[in-house]
């Protein structure tokens, strides 16, 4: 293993890891969100500690603990999810990234794997004006050229194609295909709706996608290139 992870280590062995050019990062990544009736609700947790394990082993990342809670208005209509509101949430990450910033961290990365946190976290970064970065995981170049050659249906966004194909490449034994279901139509912004069909965004499973398109093949490219693009941008600035 080329990095570590802070949690793991005596506050020591952190100075050094530092020392040594260790490159910071801050995974956000929720625990307590639905994601259809096919998969869990810590789908988004699971996807960052792959990416975490893949990152140790590769480069001398040094990783803060996931944050997994978060801003995520859109599905708390699902039992079992929970949001922070938006100043609650940007709040959190800026006292966090001020406390990591000052244990001499010269660039701290954090790792997105939201949509709606990607604004607030925006913020966060830019009051800090250098030395912190945000990637936004479900961005990077490479990963979006994949998706779409690779990619069927007509449109998605939320435990859809994408994310149970990852899910089923990560870890097969926490999807349900015989579940899976797909909901296409466009959405509007704002929350999602599981009750009444006459409102926007309706999605009685929460799914908005074809999650029935998802295969194992499909989810380890799209992981390929999750980590090319999260790598190629942790090395830019070291």
């Amino acid at each position: 293993m080329k990095g570590i992870r802070v949690a793991d280590h005596t506050w020591p062995e952190v100075e050094t890891a530092l020392e040594n050019g260790a490159i910071a990062a801050l995974p956000i990544a929720a625990s307590a969100k639905e994601h259809g009736r096919h998969l869990p609700m810590s789908t988004d947790y699971i996807q960052a500690n792959w990416l975490i394990k893949q990152l140790l082993s590769e480069a001398n990342v040094l990783v803060w603990p996931t944050v997994n809670y978060g801003h995520y208005p859109a599905f708390i209509d699902y039992p079992g999810s929970c949001s922070l509101n938006e100043s609650t949430f940007e709040m959190v990450i800026f006292e966090i990234t001020q406390d990591i910033i000052n244990s001499g961290v010269n660039n701290l990365f954090i790792l997105n794997m939201g949509i709606s946190t990607i604004e607030p976290l925006q913020k966060v970064v830019d009051s800090f004006k250098s030395n912190v970065y945000l990637i936004n995981i479900y961005e990077g170049k490479k990963f979006c050229e994949v998706e779409k050659n690779i990619c069927k249906q007509v449109r998605g966004g939320h435990a859809d194609e994408v994310e149970t194909s990852i899910m089923l490449a990560i870890d097969e034994g926490k999807v349900n295909m015989d579940l899976a279901e797909t909901n296409t139509k466009l959405k509007q912004p704002g929350p999602f709706n599981r009750k009444y069909k006459e409102q926007p965004n309706y999605s009685p499973s929460g799914v908005y996608g074809d999650a029935r398109l998802a295969t194992q093949e499909k989810g380890r490219l799209l992981l390929e290139a999750i980590l090319a693009d999260v790598l190629a941008a942790l090395l830019s600035k070291n």
